[in-house]
């Protein structure tokens, strides 16, 4: 920390290009330890954006609404910038959640309780069946503190055909995490809370292996095919 420190103090905005950790290419010297705190492979991250954006660009492949499979699920009181994400998803697509409020489910605790039974995710999951597009969950509520069976819930989502993501943001830092074994779809996460970094710190995104080459998933794309 006091040579990033010093690097700033000495070089200012030259720091983006000197010394052996130049902060032009952050990414370069933080995917590695960000995977292991992901449980990823360094291959399944990117260090880059911010979670919104990152969660915007992932769901660009992995929402992929056809005429009877379009909802997707999260949690009723999630944080209020995957709620905007989400429903302007949809509403690319064509679904408005004012309108037709069955394209977004959300699960909610029972009255009178402070915490989602695992039990309600599963039958909701089950409930929205083959119409099941996504799922996009947290790795901790960020209200509650309550922690998810990630594993479990990324099961029954693939047994109903869906695609399953989740936000870390409050995760990340905090909870022993395992994305590459729990086959989980994709991920993203901010930097600015138990990673503690400070505002505009860097996001991660990841996705699974299985994805990295093929073209089962449609994405947007800096650059061409690169020639050998």
């Amino acid at each position: 920390m006091q040579e990033e420190l010093d690097k700033w103090s000495r070089y200012g905005v030259e720091g983006h290009f000197r010394t052996e950790r130049p902060w032009v290419s952050v990414e370069d010297t933080v995917q590695a330890v960000s995977a292991r705190l992901v449980g990823a492979m360094p291959s399944e991250v990117a260090v880059m954006n911010s979670l919104t954006v990152n969660l915007h660009l992932l769901m660009v492949p992995f929402y992929r609404p056809t005429p009877t499979r379009y909802k997707i699920l999260i949690e009723e009181h999630a944080f209020p910038s995957d709620t905007y994400a989400v429903k302007s998803q949809l509403m690319v697509h064509g679904h408005n959640p004012e309108t037709d409020p069955g394209c977004f489910i959300t699960v909610a605790p029972r009255p009178g309780e402070d915490l989602i039974r695992h039990e309600d995710i599963l039958a909701a999951i089950a409930a929205a069946g083959d119409s099941l597009a996504l799922v996009l969950w947290p790795g901790v509520q960020y209200y509650t503190g309550q922690t998810f069976d990630l594993p479990a819930l990324c099961a029954a989502t693939h047994a109903a055909g869906a695609m399953f993501g989740v936000d870390l943001a409050h995760a990340v830092g905090n909870l022993p995490l395992r994305l590459h074994e729990w086959g989980v779809d994709f991920a993203a996460w901010c930097s600015y809370k138990y990673l503690n970094s400070g505002p505009g710190g860097i996001a991660g995104a990841f996705m699974h292996d299985r994805y990295r080459t093929g073209a089962s998933r449609q994405r947007q794309a800096r650059m061409g095919p690169q020639k050998a």
